[in-house]
């Protein structure tokens, strides 16, 4: 017995040391523009999941509450690499997906706070909430759903050949659900466009991923299917880039889906219920300091790129007006009508 649980302790230490962040040398470089642009659109969605805390905290939203703050140079960069059609579908983590698509933040917020206003009229809440204008598809509360939600996306793109690419996104506890292989299977089997993202943060729910995960390196979960993999820094917006560049050419060139782990670290607990006391601060505070993915930006604005720190300013000062007026919309308008009990629902 002695003998079992030393090797399992090895066991886990060696997990710990599995998948080192990629490198970042060879990443090409943003312009000031590029910089500009995944700058404003991560500040606004780091500066929304604060505001979304707030009014959590004030009793202004129920429910579930999933914060995205720290992961947000992965969907910046995946959007930065696709193209209009391409479709968004992800778990309940999501307020960040939907802005990165153009939803706008009033009809997020109100989603949040049940107003009539809201994506889904106020009936959805944090983790359900659609816009087929803007081609996203959920937010969806059950751990993994989605996956073949995705899967089916892209079924439908190869059907009708409009060339568009499904952005399936997945946790890393997700990523252990057995519907999740079986649609890696199929996806492989028929060369759907889809392209299976893996935001890897660390911990599902309060769980490390070394405790959990036999095979910590997400990437190639997709190896016994034939399905190609990277992993990606993705605290690095230029990085989380090129490689969701690759990987949408891949599947919309035909040659099926492909998997990108995204290396990345949630600054809050699972959820605003969460008090995250299986992580240290220090590692936190580590993670702020060392990776922040808007600080890195920050500072390439600021040092090559050279914008005047005024300029910068202007644009924290529209991101915050912007989202204060979200929150100001989000709890004066109405709560939807008793009669909205009975629609949308299907017999």
């Amino acid at each position: 017995m002695d003998a079992a649980k030393e090797a399992r302790r090895g066991s886990d230490k060696t997990r710990e040391k599995a998948a080192p962040p990629p490198s970042a040398s060879n990443v090409p470089a943003f312009s000031r523009d590029e910089d500009l642009h995944a700058y404003r659109e991560m500040l606004l969605i780091r500066r929304f999941e604060e505001k979304a805390g707030q009014l959590y905290g004030m009793g202004l939203i129920g429910g579930f509450c999933h914060l995205y703050i720290g992961q947000e140079a992965v969907v910046i960069g995946v959007q930065m690499a696709s193209k209009d059609g391409d479709q968004v579908i992800t778990g309940y983590r999501d307020h960040g997906h939907m802005l990165a698509c153009g939803m706008e933040p009033k009809g997020v917020m109100a989603e949040l706070t049940g107003r009539k206003g809201g994506y889904s009229r106020g009936k959805g809440g944090s983790m359900h909430m659609f816009s087929r204008e803007k081609n996203f598809y959920g937010g969806h509360g059950i751990v993994g759903a989605q996956v073949s939600l995705g899967t089916g996306i892209g079924f439908a793109n190869k059907y009708r050949g409009d060339g568009a690419v499904s952005l399936t996104y997945m946790g890393d506890g997700a990523a252990n659900q057995g519907q999740v292989y079986e649609s890696f299977n199929m996806a492989q089997l028929w060369k759907l466009p889809v392209v299976y993202v893996i935001e890897n943060n660390r911990y599902a729910m309060g769980t490390s991923v070394s405790r959990a995960s036999a095979q910590t390196d997400f990437s190639k979960r997709g190896v016994s299917f034939g399905i190609p993999g990277e992993q990606v820094d993705g605290m690095d917006v230029r990085a989380v880039r090129e490689a969701a560049t690759r990987a949408i050419a891949h599947a919309r060139d035909g040659e099926g889906p492909y998997i990108l782990e995204m290396q990345t670290y949630r600054y809050r607990g699972h959820s605003m219920s969460d008090p995250a006391k299986y992580r240290t601060k220090d590692e936190v505070a580590r993670m702020r300091e060392e990776s922040d993915p808007i600080e890195q930006v920050r500072k390439r604005l600021l040092g090559p790129h050279k914008v005047p720190e005024d300029e910068i300013k202007a644009v924290d000062a529209k991101v915050r007006e912007i989202v204060n007026e979200s929150a100001d919309f989000a709890t004066s308008d109405p709560e939807p009508d008793p009669s909205e009990l009975w629609t949308d629902i299907l017999l």
